[in-house]
């Protein structure tokens, strides 16, 4: 577990760094509460009725949903990552890094959000092969109740496996001491972002999976994910909320597909 991010005798480097972090997650909420630059087509039914409807898969709306999961996963993954960053900026400070503490902060940050760009471009591969194949409502939801509560119960199963919990282990200490082959410099402190966010991917990761089923965006759904990476991440005992999260989804699961095939 990361402790005492903020030294006070590093306070002034730490806090531009956590100023940064704070404008960046903040505009990257704003920007998907807004709708993400992504408008719904709409279709007249007659008699008044409006059906919204997504619009079709261009270069131009790609582009537009790859954007969207990368500024997602800033919003709903950084907070959690803030405190190593903040970390490493009062380690390279101490250590004398050329780079500076601000300048750590950067590329560790830079190397992490890289990891989760490329889930980003793989996510959006996934909706589009998910929407194109008609297995997403309007809402970009799972138009099968039933595969919308199998996915619950199979996010709430990974919660549980060894797996899953390693990458938290990992994901929950590893800003704290280099890997033993990272090498100097610049270089090195890119490539402790991107471990750091490989084992985070690990863990959290799957967990994205239940945007497909409240709806890829619905921001309180996004806002109740992050609340829990959050919490699994940063709490004394997170690894037991992983655990009671992970049961807690199979049991709703379980009771909702009970319902759906009744």
């Amino acid at each position: 577990m990361i402790a005492n991010p903020l030294n006070p005798g590093l306070r002034h480097e730490q806090m531009a760094v956590l100023a940064a972090l704070i404008a960046l997650i903040v505009a990257s909420w704003v920007y998907l509460w807004l709708g993400a630059g992504i408008e719904m087509d709409k279709m007249d039914m007659g008699g008044g009725a409006i059906m919204a409807m997504t619009p079709a898969w261009t270069t131009g709306y790609a582009a537009l949903v790859l954007i969207m999961w990368v500024v997602m996963m800033t919003a709903m993954m950084l907070p959690g990552a803030a405190p190593a960053i903040l970390r490493i900026a009062g380690l390279a400070h101490e250590q004398g890094s050329k780079a500076g503490g601000v300048g750590s902060a950067l590329l560790f940050g830079g190397g992490y959000l890289m990891v989760w760009t490329g889930f980003s471009v793989a996510a959006t591969l996934l909706q589009w092969a998910l929407d194109s194949a008609g297995l997403l409502s309007e809402t970009m939801a799972s138009a099968s109740p039933v595969a919308a509560r199998l996915l619950i119960i199979a996010v709430g199963l990974y919660q549980l496996t060894p797996l899953m919990q390693a990458c938290l282990r990992h994901c929950r200490s590893c800003a704290d001491c280099p890997p033993a082959n990272a090498p100097e410099g610049a270089g090195g402190m890119l490539v402790r972002g991107l471990r750091y966010g490989v084992s985070c991917l690990g863990c959290c990761g799957v967990l994205m999976v239940l945007l497909f089923v409240g709806g890829v965006m619905n921001v309180f759904w996004m806002a109740a994910i992050a609340i829990g990476v959050l919490a699994e991440k940063l709490l004394p005992r997170g690894d037991g909320v992983a655990r009671l999260a992970g049961a807690g989804l199979i049991a709703w699961g379980s009771i909702a597909l009970a319902f759906a095939v009744l």
